[in-house]
């Protein structure tokens, strides 16, 4: 054992800063590891996010045609233009968001009611996870009768690809006419003024 001058521990004295130096740097570099995980995972989300805006960075506007094509849960190829001569709603939504239930629910109801008028309702799920959209499709499927069933498609499908451009909102919902023009675009619900354009762009 090392004494000092005055009959302390040099050991205690000298060694024991050392061990709680060395412990503070250990825990230092702990959170510096934890903190650049962090910053790294929400770096890659944001480049995903980035990315999916960028892809559909062209936007309708009113008066264009309206573009899109994809795979539904069979695999079978579909196109907006299936439903050309006919008044389209597009309704984009995520399966947790309770104003977009409460539209689609709304609309659900529209279709039925006009579906013999040339109407067709459209969902077209954000979500990004497809066992989340799985789940949705599955939930609706045992849940809703079958005659009022409607079209439900996954935009992060390999292989979809549009023209409505970067949604933001949630809902958004788009009114394309019997010609396969862009009539009406709303961000947020479905409002009173929207379903009397609706309504008039069906009898027209």
């Amino acid at each position: 054992m090392t004494w000092g001058k005055n009959g302390k521990n040099f050991a205690a004295e000298h060694i024991g800063p050392r061990i709680i130096i060395r412990h503070r740097h250990s825990h230092l570099e702990e959170s510096l590891k934890m903190n650049l995980r962090q910053f790294f995972g929400i770096a890659v989300t944001v480049f995903f996010a980035l990315s999916a805006n960028a892809s559909f960075a062209q936007q309708i506007k009113p008066g264009q045609a309206a573009v899109m094509q994809n795979p539904d849960l069979n695999g079978k190829a579909f196109s907006i233009n299936d439903y050309a001569g006919k008044t389209v709603l597009v309704s984009f939504f995520t399966s947790g968001c309770n104003v977009c239930s409460r539209d689609l629910k709304l609309m659900r109801e529209f279709y039925v009611n006009n579906k013999n008028k040339k109407f067709v309702l459209l969902a077209v799920s954000l979500d990004t996870s497809r066992d989340d959209f799985s789940e949705y499709v599955q939930l609706i499927e045992l849940s809703v009768p079958k005659d009022q069933h409607f079209p439900i498609i996954w935009r992060a499908a390999p292989g979809h690809n549009d023209n409505f451009g970067a949604i933001t909102h949630k809902p958004t919902h788009f009114v394309i006419d019997a010609k396969g023009k862009l009539q009406i675009k709303r961000e947020g619900t479905f409002l009173a003024e929207d379903w009397d354009k609706l309504w008039e762009t069906i009898s027209e």
